[in-house]
């Protein structure tokens, strides 16, 4: 399990754009090394900026988007095509520009019955096209963005998904609007070969101050705990760097 790694912006736009041009690059690397290449999206105002932003990248298309899955660390548990959905804000932002196939992207379940069902439903898909007797991909790059409190996907402090050791959980009477979600687990995170927390603004500072010290428990900052196998890269703005010894 790899240490985290810092990297700091200036600002918001600068964090989004630098996090762009590298998962162009990671994608790349990723397609000429395995022949494909596994991405794991994430939602908040930086994350679907970075998407935004490599859409709009002349070497975007050096990406060869027929050999990419999509996937999502979590998803508010809402009607298919609710705004506040990240599928719904990840399509605007840079999906609906590119030529996919659509059996190459993966949303989770809109709302239905039970967000239960729905989490089970996902972790099936992620282990259809997991290698034998793993329980999701070896996802190359696996984004993250990050609450005030240090949540990530819909992990909270002190929920229980924080320790579970299925793939996906349901999340019930989140602290924030909506109270359901779905949400990959920290095993889930944690089976990504790299993984890049992409966050920025003043009130990120305590959390990523805590992300770096190694002594922080996960069940207080579940950022804590997202490690990628061999690449852990935090990308912040100086604000949310403004904690951490120069």
């Amino acid at each position: 399990m790899s240490e985290p790694e810092l990297r700091v912006l200036p600002d918001a736009d600068a964090v989004a754009a630098a996090a762009a041009d590298a998962l162009i690059q990671a994608t790349v690397d990723a397609q000429t090394t395995r022949g494909s290449a596994h991405l794991v999206l994430t939602g908040g105002g930086v994350g679907i900026a970075m998407l935004a932003a490599l859409r709009d990248r002349p070497n975007a298309s050096d990406i060869d988007w027929h050999r990419v899955d999509l996937w999502w660390g979590d998803e508010r548990y809402l009607p298919e095509g609710d705004p506040e959905r990240n599928v719904t804000q990840a399509r605007a932002a840079l999906l609906d520009h590119l030529s996919l196939d659509p059996a190459h992207v993966h949303p989770m379940p809109a709302a239905g019955d039970d967000a239960g069902a729905a989490a089970l439903a996902y972790a099936d898909a992620l282990a259809a096209h997991a290698g034998p007797g793993l329980a999701v991909p070896h996802f190359d790059v696996l984004l993250l963005g990050m609450g005030p409190e240090g949540h990530i996907a819909s992990l909270f402090p002190h929920s229980p998904g924080v320790h579970s050791a299925v793939p996906v959980v349901p999340v019930y009477e989140c602290p924030k609007p909506p109270p359901t979600r779905i949400s990959l687990t920290l095993p889930s995170i944690r089976a990504a070969r790299a993984v890049w927390i992409v966050t920025a603004g003043s009130e990120k500072a305590e959390a990523i101050a805590k992300v770096m010290d190694p002594t922080t428990d996960p069940i207080d900052v579940p950022a804590a705990g997202a490690r990628g196998q061999d690449e852990t890269l935090v990308w912040v703005d100086r604000a949310a760097a403004s904690l951490l010894p120069s």
